[in-house]
Formats: C-alpha cells, sequence, structure tokens
C-alpha cells in the first residue's frame, strides 16, 4: 500500500475541485465540438444502465405500489372513522326527527290539522345563462303545452332559486335570488323573525329590515315567509353569514354556480302577478 505525506495529501485535495472543474469544462466543449460523439457517449451510457434499470424497476415499482396501497388504506382508515362518527350523528338525528315527526302528528290530530294542498309542479333543464334584462337569469327549456305560468316558485334539490318572469311557448326564464331585482319575504328560523332577501347581483343576496331589537345569528337558517301571498312559508333559502364588513348576507342553500335542472312549482299564489287564463298542460 502506498502511504502518501500529509503535505501530498493536502496537494491532492487542493487539487480535486480545479481538476474537476477542467474536466467538467472538457466534456461541456467537447459535447459543442462533435455533438454526435456526445451523443453516442450518452446511448452508449443509456445502453450499459438499461439492465440494471430493468433489474431494479420490479422491485422498485413493487415498493412504491406498497407504499401508495399503505397510504391508501391509512387514508381509508381515517374515512371510515369519520363515517362512523358521522352515522352515528344521523342515527341520533334520526331518532329526533322520528319523536318530533310523531309529536307532530298526534298535534295536527288534536287540532283538527287541515293540511295545504299539494302542489303541481313540471321539472325543466336549464339551457343557457340568460342575461337579457336581469344580470342574474338562467333559461329553462320546458317543451310545448307545458303549463308554465309567470310567478311560479323554481326550486332545486336543495332549496329556493328564484321566481319564473317570462314564458315563451318553449321556454322560461327564471330569476335568480341573487339578482339585484330580487326582493323575497324570508323568515329566521330560529328566532321566526320576518325579513327581506335582497339580490346583489353576487354570490350572496342581503338580508334586510328585520325587527328592531333582534338580529340574524352567524349561521342561522332562513326559509321564505309567506307573507303577501308572494311565496309559499318554509323553503329552504340559505343560511346567515356575515361579510368582512359585518353586514348578513345568506349563502344559498341552492347550487345556483351549477344549475341543471330545477322545478316549477304552482302554489296558486297571487301576491307577485295577477291571475292569468288558465293554460293547458298542467292539471
Amino acid at each position: 500500500m502506498i502511504r502518501l505525506s500529509i503535505q501530498a495529501r493536502q496537494a491532492l485535495a487542493r487539487l480535486t475541485l480545479p481538476v474537476l472543474i477542467i474536466a467538467s469544462f472538457g466534456l461541456m466543449l467537447l459535447g459543442k465540438a462533435d455533438a454526435l460523439l456526445a451523443e453516442r457517449a450518452r446511448s452508449t451510457l443509456a445502453d450499459g444502465l438499461a439492465p440494471i434499470y430493468a433489474v431494479l424497476s420490479a422491485p422498485l415499482g413493487r415498493i412504491h405500489a406498497a407504499i401508495t396501497e399503505t397510504v391508501a388504506l391509512w387514508d381509508m382508515r381515517e374515512e371510515n372513522d369519520r363515517l362512523r362518527v358521522e352515522n352515528e350523528k344521523l342515527r341520533r338525528w334520526q331518532t329526533i326527527a322520528l319523536a318530533l315527526d310523531s309529536e307532530n302528528q298526534r298535534l295536527k290530530a288534536s287540532l283538527r290539522w287541515i293540511p295545504d294542498p299539494d302542489a303541481s309542479f313540471v321539472t325543466a333543464r336549464v339551457v343557457a345563462d340568460a342575461g337579457g334584462v336581469y344580470a342574474k337569469a338562467v333559461l329553462l327549456s320546458v317543451g310545448p303545452n307545458h303549463g308554465i305560468r309567470k310567478g311560479e316558485i323554481a326550486v332545486d334539490e336543495r332549496g329556493l332559486v328564484g321566481r319564473i318572469t317570462e314564458v315563451g311557448a318553449r321556454t322560461a326564464r327564471v330569476l335568480l335570488i341573487t339578482d339585484l331585482n330580487s326582493r323575497i319575504p324570508v323568515m329566521l328560523e330560529t328566532s321566526r323573525v320576518h325579513a327581506i332577501l335582497v339580490g346583489t347581483n353576487g354570490l350572496r343576496p342581503r338580508l334586510l329590515y328585520w325587527p328592531e331589537g333582534t338580529a340574524p345569528k352567524e349561521g342561522e337558517r332562513i326559509v321564505t315567509s309567506a307573507e303577501a301571498n308572494a311565496f309559499p312559508a318554509n323553503l329552504p333559502v340559505g343560511t346567515v353569514h356575515f361579510n368582512g364588513n359585518g353586514a348578513p348576507e345568506v349563502e344559498p342553500a341552492a347550487m345556483l354556480q351549477k344549475l341543471e335542472v330545477v322545478r316549477i312549482f304552482d302554489y296558486g299564489l297571487t301576491g307577485v302577478t295577477p291571475p292569468e287564463r288558465p293554460t293547458p298542460g298542467r292539471h
């Protein structure tokens, strides 16, 4: 074994970095001067390493698959825990709902309650975000003999969408609750306080004109009020959300940004538009 003195090792250590830099520049110049030679060298190196890559790829692929499966199983375990908690909450709410429904039926029977007549409805598909006179409106394709009239109520599977403002032979236009021209009598579900929901042309309408001494609360549910015979009572509208300025807005329950199919209900209301002559197609 050749043993180097301390001075020789120090000299070699000092020369290592300059030698590597010179070699790097040399390889760069060689690659620029003879591109074909550099390409051949890369190809030869790749060909030489290809069998090694092939041998290593199988175990590495299995390791990667095992890691991915482990992560997925861990995520599934967390998801299952969350679903168990949610199912337990749903069971409790189901018990409460059944008890309240039973109590409600007994009270109605003792009061000889006369239920409201079922409203007729038709289902229509949204075909366009129709602006025109209104900034926030959608156009529905309803087909001939639809029987839809102005003033009828549009809802989706979550809540109130708006009101019919124009009716054609095969189309109808819905004014959304977020439009600046929209005014809806509503009620705060918890306090039973009445207010007016006013559109802003934004994502959320604003809540105005509630009685003095009461105030909306963050997260409180908003439903329609039957004031002035304009809307049926207790249609879900949304929840209260205070903006950055402290003004109460309502997060709509309906998916107004992703409307595809809506239902048009005829509640027989006359508080907004005068009665029209009967149209065929709905009974």
